[in-house]
C-alpha cells in the first residue's frame, strides 16, 4: 500500500463533506419523488456521465472478463440493493438517523474481512462490536420500535449497510487494477437497471412531483454525491485498505446530524446522540484495533 500523501487526505476529506450532505439531499428529494425511482434516476444520469467521460479516454474501456462480473456484482451489491433501501428509508425515518445507522458500516467491514481475505479480527474488535451493536439496539429501541413504519425504515438502512460493507471488501479484492471512472459508471448503469425495474414493480401509480428542491436535490446527489464521491472513493480504495477508508462513516454522521438539524429543523433527542456517539467510539476501536496488529481471536480464513 502506498504512503498517504495530502492529495490522500484532501480527497478522504471531500468525500466526508459531500456524503454527509447527501443524506439531507436525498430526505428533500424522496419527498417529492417516489424513492425507488429517485435512485433509479439519480444514478442512470451519474452512469451516463461517467461513460461520456471514459469514452474521452480509450484505453480505459478494457475490462477482462472477471473484471465484468465483479463490477455487474457490485452494481447490484454496492449500488442497486443498499441505495435502494436507503432511499426507501429517508421516506420514513431522517437523515440523521439514517446517517447514524449506516456509521456502523465498519463494524461488518470487520466481520467480512476475516471471511473474505486472509486477515483476522482482533479480540478488542470483536468486543468493540458488540459494544457497537448495543448502540444500535439502543437507536432501534427508543427512537423506532414505537411504530413498524419506522422500524421498516431502520430495518432497511441495516441491510442496505450489510450489502455495502460486503461489496466494499469485495471490490477491494476484485477491481483494485480497474480504472475507477469506468469502473463506477458500470456499476451505476447496473445499479439503475435494477432500481429501473424495482420502481416498475413498485411505484407505477406513485405520482412524483419535481419542483426546484427536489431537481436541486437530484443534481447535488447526481453530480457531486455519485460522479465525483464515488469516482475519488474507488481511486483512494486503490491506495488504501477497506476498512481504512470506511471511516469516512465516523465523519458523515456528523455532517449529516448537523445539517438534519440545521437545515431541516429535525429532531435529535439526547439518547440517540448518545447512543450514536457509543456507535461511533465502537468503531473507532474496531478501527485502531485493525491497524495495530493487536493478538486475534479464531483461525484465519482462506477465502480464495
Amino acid at each position: 500500500m502506498l504512503t498517504l500523501t495530502r492529495k490522500h487526505y484532501v480527497a478522504y476529506a471531500c468525500i466526508c463533506l459531500i456524503w454527509g450532505s447527501t443524506w439531507g439531499a436525498i430526505r428533500l428529494l424522496v419527498r417529492d419523488v417516489p424513492p425507488l425511482r429517485a435512485a433509479a434516476i439519480r444514478f442512470f444520469l451519474a452512469a451516463i456521465t461517467l461513460l461520456v467521460i471514459a469514452l474521452g479516454r480509450a484505453r480505459s474501456l478494457s475490462l477482462k472478463p472477471r473484471e465484468w462480473r465483479a463490477l455487474v456484482i457490485l452494481g447490484v451489491g454496492m449500488m442497486g440493493l443498499p441505495y435502494g433501501l436507503l432511499f426507501w428509508a429517508e421516506y420514513r425515518i431522517s437523515s440523521s438517523m439514517t446517517a447514524v445507522l449506516f456509521s456502523t458500516c465498519p463494524l461488518f467491514v470487520a466481520l467480512f474481512t476475516p471471511l473474505m481475505t486472509r486477515t483476522r479480527v482482533p479480540r478488542r474488535a470483536v468486543f468493540a462490536m458488540l459494544l457497537g451493536l448495543g448502540g444500535m439496539a439502543t437507536i432501534f429501541y427508543t427512537e423506532l420500535s414505537v411504530s413498524s413504519y419506522l422500524l421498516l425504515g431502520g430495518g432497511a438502512v441495516i441491510g442496505a449497510v450489510v450489502s455495502s460493507s460486503w461489496a466494499s471488501v469485495f471490490a477491494k479484492r476484485e477491481i483494485g487494477a480497474v480504472n475507477p471512472v469506468l469502473g463506477t459508471a458500470v456499476q451505476f448503469s447496473v445499479g439503475a437497471v435494477v432500481l429501473c425495474i424495482a420502481s416498475f414493480l413498485a411505484e407505477r401509480d406513485r405520482p412524483a412531483n419535481w419542483n426546484s428542491a427536489s431537481i436541486l436535490a437530484l443534481a447535488f446527489l447526481t453530480i457531486f454525491g455519485s460522479v465525483i464521491a464515488f469516482s475519488v472513493y474507488y481511486w483512494l480504495l486503490g491506495k488504501m485498505q477497506a476498512y481504512q477508508l470506511s471511516t469516512i462513516n465516523l465523519v458523515v454522521p456528523i455532517v449529516a446530524m448537523a445539517e438534519g438539524a440545521l437545515l431541516l429543523r429535525e429532531r435529535l433527542p439526547v439518547l440517540m446522540v448518545g447512543a450514536a456517539v457509543l456507535v461511533l467510539v465502537s468503531v473507532a476501536t474496531v478501527l485502531r484495533a485493525d491497524d495495530e496488529g493487536e493478538v486475534v481471536l479464531g483461525i484465519e480464513v482462506d477465502a480464495r
